[in-house]
């Protein structure tokens, strides 16, 4: 049963993310004309999950940094981007500290998959999720964003999806870098509140952000930290997740 559920799961999962044509042309507008990053960019996917940012990504000429701990997704990054020599693919995961932490695994819904464990409790309380469970736990490598960047140099764009686990991520930065994402959940949306405050700790950034996989920025112009930080608190618990963009200002606002 445990096989085919996490077989099934895997199916709808790229389903999802690569039997959709306009999804491709989305990430690569985004990306490309709306963000900037272009051929010779360095990207780091942290969350990479079954690859489908990547492709966008390597579309545009970006070299890629993948990195996925969960086991059923690796395989199927490894089956696409082997040969790729523009395509890094890092197994483990990402938080503040090198080490090893416990992966619950939603065999179901893999892209649901999280080290967080009060994450997966305040999403189990959200209408959204019922029905989502973990099943089954992995225990995976942890690397950090200072670690990957002594490795394979400074990004000029890091994406971060990791199902509440974003903030410790960025923990694990010591540097400001040019441009990021990070996912946001509104049931938990005190985990992006917190992305916001650590890049502010770092530098002066300036923030948009896109709901759901529409890959368009929903704001008119780039917000506050403050003013991204009142939007966020002000979402409806049951609203859609979506992500963050902050980019990196020459000037503090004030």
């Amino acid at each position: 049963m445990s096989r085919f559920r996490r077989t099934l799961g895997m199916a709808k999962t790229l389903v999802v993310y690569y039997g959709k044509p306009f999804r491709l042309r989305g990430e690569k507008r985004l990306y490309g004309r709306v963000l900037g990053i272009g051929p010779g960019a360095l990207a780091f996917d942290i969350g990479a999950h079954v690859g489908n940012r990547v492709r966008a990504l390597r579309r545009l000429g970006a070299r890629v940094v993948a990195v996925e701990p969960q086991a059923a997704p690796l395989s199927v990054l490894r089956s696409l981007y082997r040969g790729d020599p523009g395509v890094t693919i890092v197994p483990a995961a990402c938080g503040q500290q090198k080490g090893e932490r416990v992966l619950h695994v939603s065999e179901a819904s893999p892209t649901l998959s999280t080290l967080s464990e009060s994450w997966i409790s305040t999403a189990g309380r959200v209408d959204n999720f019922r029905g989502i469970s973990w099943d089954t736990e992995e225990r995976v490598s942890v690397t950090t964003l200072d670690a990957l960047m002594e490795e394979h140099g400074a990004p000029d764009f890091v994406k971060i999806d990791v199902e509440g686990f974003e903030a410790e991520v960025l923990a694990g930065l010591s540097v400001a870098l040019p441009l990021l994402s990070f996912e946001f959940l509104p049931a938990s949306i005190d985990v992006a509140i917190r992305c916001v405050q650590r890049l502010e700790e770092l530098d002066a950034y300036e923030y948009n952000y896109a709901l759901g996989e529409t890959m368009t920025l929903a704001g008119e112009r780039w917000l506050t930290p403050g003013e991204i930080s009142s939007l966020l608190a002000a979402m409806p618990t049951l609203g859609p997740s979506g992500d963050v963009y902050a980019r990196r200002r020459l000037r503090r606002l004030r």
